[in-house]
């Protein structure tokens, strides 16, 4: 109990000695001392390097998960270290919730079908998000999350036990400066002009006193300059690691952009194959295979489909009167063309469309068109007329009025 009171009681000056130098320095009433230029050029590097790693660190985190809530959920996890559950994504939750609106509609309309092919893409869009932020968060966050919570945090309490043998030394100096100005104080010549040889006495004594205060004072400089040169050289080799730490991060930033890149072109493929499925790049004009028995052919003519498929091909179309037998064989010739006598209807054009070939017909937005359909055609395609021009286009770019 004895030796920790001694201990208590000696932490508790050391505190207050800094403390005072501190305040002193503060005040500009003590001297400090100061770090050469390399080494505040180290400070202010890795100060540097701590900010932005963290704000980069902050922002990746909000681009790989906008959702605050579930950023916080996944923060008490980790630090309760138990793993994270998965979540689903928004591109999944949209893909289960266009899958379920398809069986409502019917899987075999053509809504439906639309909504099943896009839904189909989603799910993969956000299955290719999910394996995107797992790669990033392996690759990018853990190493800029190791660096703060390790090797700064090791830097941070070298740097605090720097700054205190920094106060230590100095405080040995203050003391040592006033011990030496005591001494030579001391050791004046004293008044012999008076009878008062006690004074003499005292005087020799005070002397011998101040000259023990000095040697103890210069014995712990020596001390606390140790300590402080050996804790700067520590330190000093932790600050001149960041050099490694942003080669580190600069391999981790290249993994990063590898995995956004993959991501990115996965998300491109995924959706230049669902504009392939819904017509988008169709090149000739051809009827449906499936559309191409009997039954289709003496059936009224479809009604505008909602999906835009894969162009099929057909193996066997009668020829019908009033059809030309291009459109039979399967090209269209839009000259040859003639509309019905009943069924042409006007439509609304929704977006702008690009003619992929002279068979189809060029649209732009909010246009007004006559449309009709013919015995043998794909579902998912009519025939528009703006003035004397004639084309195949996509019913889904279209509104039909009544």
């Amino acid at each position: 109990m004895e030796f920790n009171v001694k201990k208590l009681a000696s932490d508790a000056g050391v505190f207050f000695s800094r403390a005072m130098q501190f305040t002193e320095e503060k005040l500009g009433q003590a001297e400090k001392t100061e770090l050469d230029a390399h080494f505040e050029n180290l400070l202010a590097r890795a100060d540097c390097t701590k900010n932005w790693t963290e704000k980069i660190l902050r922002q990746t985190e909000v681009l790989l998960q906008p959702n605050p809530s579930a950023r916080v959920e996944e923060f008490l996890y980790e630090k309760l270290d138990r793993k994270v559950p998965s979540r689903v994504t928004n591109g999944e939750l949209l893909a289960q919730y266009m899958t379920e609106a398809a069986n409502d509609f019917g899987p075999g309309t053509p809504y439906g079908k639309t909504l099943i092919k896009v839904g189909e893409t989603q799910r993969r869009l956000g299955a290719a998000e999910r394996e995107f932020i797992r790669s990033a968060s392996i690759s990018f966050l853990t190493p800029l999350r190791n660096f703060l919570e390790g090797d700064w945090r090791t830097i941070s309490k070298e740097r605090r036990i720097l700054q205190n043998r920094r106060l230590d030394l100095d405080a040995c100096k203050a003391r040592l400066k006033k011990a030496k100005a005591a001494e030579a104080k001391a050791a004046a010549v004293p008044d012999f002009q008076e009878t008062r040889p006690r004074n003499y006495v005292l005087s020799a004594s005070a002397s011998a006193l101040w000259s023990d205060e000095v040697e103890k004072a210069e014995h712990e400089l020596r001390l606390t300059q140790t300590d402080f040169d050996r804790q700067a050289e520590v330190t000093r080799l932790l600050l001149e690691g960041i050099s490694s730490t942003h080669v580190n991060h600069l391999r981790c930033l290249h993994e990063f952009v590898e995995s956004q890149t993959n991501y990115y072109a996965q998300c491109y493929q995924f959706m230049l194959d669902l504009q392939k499925q819904l017509g988008r790049f169709s090149g000739t004009f051809v009827g449906n295979a499936e559309s191409a028995s009997p039954a289709a052919a003496t059936s009224p003519p479809a009604v505008a489909a909602a999906t835009l498929p894969a162009v099929p091909t057909i193996p066997v179309v009668p020829t019908i009167v009033g059809v030309p037998n291009t459109v039979a064989e399967g090209v269209l010739n839009p000259n040859e063309v003639k509309p019905p006598a009943s069924g042409t209807r006007r439509a609304r054009v929704l977006y702008d469309y690009e003619a992929a070939d002279s068979t189809e017909l060029a649209l732009l937005a909010d246009e007004m068109i006559t449309v009709y359909s013919l015995p043998g055609m794909d579902p998912d395609w009519l025939i528009g007329e703006r003035g004397n021009q004639k084309g195949k286009v996509p019913v889904t770019y279209l509104e039909l009025l009544s």
